[in-house]
């Protein structure tokens, strides 16, 4: 199986690179962020995904191993195929992708070309418990602020706050001196019941 594959970029298509490897030219669908790089650098490696159907063999790129993973989180879900996951990730950046089914918006989720509303809410359901707070920090800056204030932010918007009242109410909390995550929650939710 191909897990990773780096050579120079021959030919650009549209959301598809053809990687050249010790004489071998390989059609890759790749996501946003792995496409910008490589067209970008004109060369370098991919986490790869290969799918093996009946009718042929695709491989699909992602730019990190976070990436990929998201990936296969997403095509783990009933009615979501490589093709729409890729679409997926490239809909929005990784973290908000994570933050977005963290937090349950089905909307946001499902102003992504060809993922509507009943896909979004299937996403939402199934993967939710597997992209949990050690997913959003396994991210670069994937929460409002790194840690303790990061799951806080989660936490709240679970709760139904926006993440700007849940900011407001974080940092309010840390300027009274909540320091572990319960007493930052517990003061937050006092200064936004008010």
């Amino acid at each position: 199986m191909i897990g990773y594959l780096s050579g120079k970029v021959m030919d650009i298509g549209q959301g598809t690179l053809l990687i050249e490897n010790n004489g071998i030219g390989y059609e890759v669908s790749v996501s946003t962020s792995a496409f910008e790089r490589l067209t970008r650098e004109r060369q370098g490696g991919i986490y790869i995904y290969l799918q093996v159907r009946e009718d042929g063999i695709s491989l699909y790129g992602f730019d990190t191993q976070a990436e990929k993973n998201m990936f296969l989180k997403l095509i783990s879900v009933s009615g979501v195929g490589p093709k729409m996951g890729i679409g997926i990730l490239s809909g929005m950046s990784l973290k908000d992708l994570a933050m977005t089914i963290a937090t349950s918006d089905v909307k946001t989720l499902s102003k992504i070309k060809g993922c509507g509303k009943k896909t979004a809410e299937r996403i939402i359901v199934e993967l939710r418990e597997n992209v949990s707070s050690l997913d959003l920090g396994e991210l670069p800056s994937a929460a409002p602020s790194a840690g303790v204030d990061g799951d806080a932010v989660i936490a709240l918007m679970s709760l139904g706050f926006s993440r700007q009242e849940s900011e407001r109410g974080i940092v309010t909390a840390r300027s009274q001196g909540a320091s572990t995550i319960e007493e930052i929650i517990a003061v937050a939710l006092k200064s936004l019941a008010r």
